[in-house]
Parts: C-alpha cells; sequence; structure tokens
C-alpha cells in the first residue's frame, strides 16, 4: 500500500478507501438488527403449539380476532370490549362475499372461553362451513 505525502510529487490518488465504507455498513448492520424486532406485527398471544401447523396470509381485508391471556379481546390488533364484539363483527362483514375469519387465543386460556368467543364470532357474521373459521 503506496501513500503520497504532501511534498512529493503526484497526481490524484486512485486507491479507494474502504475503512468509511466498512463503518456506515457495520452502522447500518446494527440498525437493523435492532429495529427488525420491534416490526412484529399482530397481538402478542401464546398460541399453543400445533401437530400439523399452517400459516394463514396476513393482508389487510382478514379479519383477526386475538385473545390475550387476561381475556383481553382485539380485533384486527385494536382492543374491544366483548359486548361490542358482534356488532363489529357484523361491520366488518357487512357487504363481504368471503367471510373468513382467523382466531387467535392464548394456551393458557380455557377452551370454554375460547367457545364462547367463537360462538359470539358467528353471530356477527363468520361463515358457518369449514372453512370460515380458521385457528392458527
Amino acid at each position: 500500500m503506496a501513500m503520497t505525502t504532501p511534498g512529493s510529487r503526484g497526481g490524484v490518488n486512485s486507491n479507494i478507501n474502504v475503512t468509511p465504507l466498512c463503518d456506515v455498513m457495520l452502522v447500518l448492520l446494527i440498525i437493523f438488527m435492532v429495529v427488525t424486532p420491534l416490526l412484529q406485527k399482530g397481538v402478542d398471544v401464546k398460541l399453543p403449539e400445533a401437530s400439523y401447523p399452517s400459516d394463514h396470509p396476513d393482508n389487510e381485508d382478514s379479519v383477526t380476532v386475538a385473545i390475550k391471556r387476561d381475556r383481553t379481546i382485539y380485533l384486527n390488533m385494536v382492543p374491544i370490549a366483548e359486548a361490542d364484539l358482534v356488532t363489529k363483527m357484523r361491520e366488518k362483514f357487512s357487504g363481504r362475499a368471503e367471510k373468513t375469519m382467523f382466531l387467535k387465543a392464548d394456551e393458557n386460556l380455557d377452551y370454554g372461553e375460547v367457545l364462547r368467543i367463537m360462538d359470539l364470532c358467528r353471530d356477527g357474521g363468520v361463515d358457518e362451513n369449514r372453512r370460515g373459521l380458521y385457528l392458527p
């Protein structure tokens, strides 16, 4: 690696100094490592382990109901009172041909509690067929 001194003869140094480039890349890597876990979507619910899990697409058109351990109900990541669930579900499904809902329930909830919320969702307009209600 050759260097030129200020008093020496020579022109422009055409070598690339990669040290600033490496510094910038390391800073960007650290920023992405810190920010990525913060971008987690959805309500933090500890789901039970499934024998044959299947993913569902998260898009703006899907309706997701999540029930946390403390029995807090979320409709599309917005907390909602249990008394308002049926009316909000009817509003969401009015004018839709496909009335599919995804349900996420904490593994520590009683199954009877989950079934009660499922019944409320059915009253709100979720299809009764096998494809209408998905449990991830």
